[in-house]
């Protein structure tokens, strides 16, 4: 008991020390950010006129390379095909934390007269197309190689390591074609040292800069992809009682598929979004095909109304076609999970978001449907996701371009935020803070 007693006194005596040590590493780290910026902003330009599609990110990747290196670390090439890995080990024993930020291109013309806007060409899909950086991965690339500059210059008084993943294909893959964070995983970017947490940032061009947002839980939807045919019998356009007609079927299941959202997931407790994107049936006015293909996305924020709405579009499919006399092959392919922020590490985090960003500068938002393959991360360790404001102030949201736009812009005074909150974020969780 005695001895409980003094660890537990040497423990108080111990904790202003403690809390002095992380003000004052919190502080340097604050004033390294801000003299990362002109460097940032540099490597930002020289990103976005230089773009590269997923899986083919090889100049940026170099890079990426050039810099890791240069700064001391342990640096891994062509992890996931393109991505690059540096591991940065502090002065002290302690945990593993990882930052990570996604380097790939849109195949988008740029439409801004940026100086140093894209003039990129390359083909997509075996059709020619502009690229640009119209998602911000530039950003989140610059932010986390100054992240790494900073940290690099406070590891003796950090008291573990950090990884940063920049990670190839966040868009998504050629068909056929595996990568992005899913590949990443299976190759074991998480292990090697094992990680204990890992956060992530996205730009946000509808947020005002000075500003970051979270979401507890369910953050960005899964996206999945369903594909249905529908098998029936063609026939004369002027004699359709001969048919069993697909497109008149698919019809139905259209509208069938309507009902999935509206009536049977209980949105008070979470979104969903079933969408049809196209429909391929015939090649002539007055011919009724024998076959019709629709495909579309499903979008969930929760595992189990995910579960739920794969059955659904499934029986609803099934069942109308066979009430047609017709048949349904219905295919889902899982593209990415639910981008799940932990809600212990949130919980644990949120002071740091505070002091990073400010009194009021910290804005809970509302749930997103689209998606991010940093869920795959999140699904083996804990994750916080969150949103840099990339919007210039006193402008109004509703008329900035949207993201994965030709007229996408950022301010980039935001970015130091992201540098500061990236830095930030690995060092209070290494030292402990709360």
């Amino acid at each position: 008991m005695k001895t409980l007693y003094a660890t537990a006194a040497l423990m108080l005596a111990a904790a202003p020390a403690l809390l002095a040590q992380n003000t004052a590493l919190n502080a340097r780290i604050a004033k390294l950010s801000t003299q990362e910026e002109a460097k940032v902003i540099a490597w930002r330009r020289d990103l976005h006129e230089h773009p590269e599609l997923g899986n083919l990110e090889t100049r940026t990747a170099g890079i990426i390379a050039a810099h890791l290196k240069s700064l001391g670390l342990e640096v891994q090439t062509g992890v996931a095909r393109t991505g690059v890995v540096g591991i940065l080990r502090g002065g002290k024993p302690g945990p593993v934390v990882a930052l990570r930020a996604d380097m790939d291109a849109l195949p988008i013309t740029e439409s801004n007269s940026l100086p140093f806007a894209s003039k990129v060409k390359s083909t997509y899909l075996g059709q020619p197309v502009g690229v640009m950086h119209a998602c911000g991965h530039d950003t989140h690339v610059a932010m986390l190689m100054g992240a790494a500059e900073v940290l690099s210059q406070v590891k003796k008084d950090l008291p573990g390591t950090v990884k940063f993943i920049f990670q190839p294909a966040e868009e998504g893959s050629l068909p056929g074609e595996e990568g992005g964070a899913k590949l990443m995983v299976k190759e074991k970017v998480l292990e090697n040292p094992k990680v204990d947490a890992i956060f992530g940032v996205h730009i946000q061009a509808q947020t005002e800069v000075g500003n970051l947002s979270y979401r507890p839980g369910g953050e960005m939807a899964s996206s999945d992809r369903f594909t249905i045919k529908v098998h029936g019998k063609g026939s004369h356009g002027a004699y359709p009682w001969n048919s069993v007609d697909p497109v008149v079927t698919a019809a139905q299941i259209i509208l069938g598929l309507q009902t999935i959202v509206s009536r049977q997931v209980k949105l008070t407790d979470d979104a969903a979004v079933v969408t049809v994107g196209t429909i391929h049936a015939g090649v002539r006015y007055n011919v009724i095909p024998p076959d019709v293909e629709l495909s579309g996305t499903i979008r969930a924020l929760n595992p189990e109304v995910q579960k739920q709405i794969w059955a659904s579009v499934r029986r609803i499919a099934t069942n109308i076609a066979e009430s047609a006399g017709a048949t349904a092959e219905v295919t889902i392919e899982p593209y990415v999970p639910v981008t799940f922020n932990d809600l212990a590490l949130t919980s644990r985090m949120l002071p740091t978001l505070q002091s990073v960003a400010g009194p009021g500068h910290v804005i809970e938002q509302k749930a997103v449907t689209g998606a991010e393959d940093f869920s795959y991360y999140q699904e083996k360790v804990p994750g916080l996701f969150l949103f840099v404001g990339g919007m210039a102030k006193g402008t109004d949201p509703a008329t900035t371009a949207d993201h994965h736009t030709a007229g996408f812009l950022i301010d980039e005074s935001g970015l130091t935020l992201g540098v500061k909150t990236l830095a930030t974020l690995a060092a209070d969780y290494l030292t402990g803070k709360k």
